[in-house]
């Protein structure tokens, strides 16, 4: 009998099925990244941070409760603290517009990563937003200029600097307090360039379309972990890490822990070499891209 035909039929069939089960599981991380019992960046301070003294205000226009900093003690030692802010009613997400940042909100950072260097304190930074504010007031108080400026701040740091994707980790918006030596990630926590919803609406019209377009975005821990994008994956409690929050911040001290011991044995100028190496490394390009591929692009250190 010549069952080829079937046997085709079959693998398409299965495919498909992996393709869907694949899908939903991308869909289901993307629900509990965002869920509203999900430990926020406050949240792990009371747990990691002792002493903590919140700084507010970028010294210029106001202060952006959408980002939140300070200084404390992490293990027995000084650091600057700095993160997204979320809140879970409605009165607080309002009050810290959903997490999504303000220029004031990235200049006040930028104020916290001088201060650490100035002193030289380790950087700590939690990243959870959708992304940075895109209403027209933040674009005409230099939204755009205030995110390039926190990167670049970030990426002439000599200090240690560890990155943490605890929620959602949506484009520019989270970058901007994200160019660390190692950017860790918990295992429920997204990482994109875009939401899937706004994905959808430029791709097809259609934001319904969200879960094709978060497959095809590879938001996920594992999958960032497989590209590059992050040095290691902090496991979660089963179901999210809003299940149990204080068995969540203690696996979280021991990577942050253990990433800033692999970086206190590497010399200050090293650290920061390294760190614009990785981020210029990042992506794929083929060799016929000529001058616009980006192994063309040259690494230049200049100082502050």
């Amino acid at each position: 009998m010549n069952l080829s035909e079937e046997i085709d039929r079959l693998q398409s069939r299965l495919s498909g099925m992996r393709h869907e089960a694949r899908r939903h599981d991308v869909w289901v991380t993307i629900e509990i990244s965002r869920h509203k019992d999900r430990p926020r960046t406050r949240d792990y301070i009371g747990s990691l941070i002792s002493g903590f003294e919140e700084l507010r205000g970028d010294r210029l226009r106001s202060d952006d409760p959408a980002v939140v900093g300070g200084l404390g003690w992490f293990e027995s030692r000084a650091v600057v603290v700095v993160g997204h802010q979320k809140g879970r009613t409605l009165n607080e997400q309002t009050a810290v517009n959903w997490g999504m940042a303000r220029p004031e909100g990235y200049r006040k950072a930028q104020r916290l990563f001088a201060l650490a260097e100035r002193h030289r304190l380790p950087v700590l930074t939690f990243v959870d937003t959708p992304g940075a504010y895109p209403g027209v007031a933040a674009e005409e108080g230099g939204q755009a200029r205030a995110i390039a400026e926190s990167m670049l701040s970030m990426g002439r740091l000599t200090v240690p600097v560890v990155a943490t994707i605890i929620g959602e980790g949506g484009s520019g918006g989270a970058l901007a307090l994200a160019v660390a030596d190692r950017v860790l990630m918990l295992e429920n926590a997204t990482y994109s360039v875009i939401s899937p919803e706004g994905c959808a609406a430029i791709l097809w019209r259609d934001a319904s379309f969200a879960p094709q377009a978060a497959e095809a975005l590879r938001p996920t821990a594992s999958n960032l972990l497989e590209l590059g994008v992050i040095e290691r994956v902090v496991p979660e409690p089963r179901g999210g890490a809003h299940h149990s929050p204080a068995a969540t911040a203690a696996r979280l001290r021991t990577a942050i822990s253990e990433s800033l011991a692999e970086l206190d044995a590497v010399p200050p100028a090293e650290r920061r070499r390294q760190r614009r190496l990785r981020f210029r490394q990042l992506g794929e390009w083929s060799e016929g891209a000529g001058a616009y591929g980006l192994s063309a692009v040259p690494i230049i250190e200049t100082e502050p």
